[in-house]
């Protein structure tokens, strides 16, 4: 399996196992887009912006299709999907072993069909990472294990959505929370009076609880 290309922003202090943090970026977008918060947070993380694997021309990439049937109905390449999840993990793993990150100090922070895919890998792959900051995201249940009750799930989840997202409906988002929490996992949960995107208080409420966890 062809690893993804990533960029890379250094910790800013020298630290012997830094913590990671991996950046997954929304549909027809690429590294650079989350790039853009890196210079802002905090300066011990190893932050890495990975590419999705489906070139969709003009720069543009996605982690799997959302094609439109002809009755103009959305849906998702499932399959795609599937195999971003297990891309995504393996490359995880590359990394950290890589960089030699702290192994109990991993973030993984998605926005749109980046929280989409962190969501379920966090399922599928139970604890690879510690923390989870899904913006504009919503659990697809079509990607989840079936034995999730079984699941010893010790990842914390920070989410976010705008009540105007005109994207991803803010009631799709507004299901994890009871999701997560019949599970007993700990999870934060904050909406922001805008559409599909991070508002600056976003950005500082998220940034922060990264801080709180380091």
């Amino acid at each position: 399996m062809k690893t993804l290309e990533y960029i890379v922003r250094q910790p800013k202090s020298a630290v012997e196992n830094p913590p990671l943090l991996i950046l997954l970026h929304g549909y027809g977008s690429n590294e650079q887009d989350l790039f853009s918060f890196a210079e802002e947070l905090p300066q011990e993380l190893l932050i890495v912006s990975a590419r999705a694997p489906y070139e969709m021309g003009n720069g543009g990439y996605a982690w799997y299709a959302i094609n439109f049937d002809t009755a103009n109905e959305k849906y998702s390449d499932l399959e795609q999907a599937r195999t971003s999840i297990e891309h995504i993990a393996n490359f995880i793993n590359e990394i950290k072993q890589k960089f030699n990150t702290d192994p109990n100090k991993t973030f993984l922070l998605g926005f749109s069909q980046g929280t989409i895919l962190s969501y379920a890998l966090s399922f599928l792959h139970p604890n690879s990472v510690n923390y989870l900051v899904a913006l504009s995201g919503y659990i697809n249940e079509e990607l989840l294990p079936d034995n999730m009750a079984d699941l010893d799930i010790k990842t914390s989840y920070y989410i976010s959505h705008g009540t105007v997202d005109q994207v991803i409906p803010v009631e799709w988002a507004r299901k994890a929370p009871p999701i997560l929490n019949n599970l007993h996992i700990e999870n934060c949960y904050s909406e922001y009076p805008v559409g599909h995107g991070v508002a600056p208080q976003n950005f500082f409420s998220f940034k922060a609880w990264i801080e709180e966890r380091l």
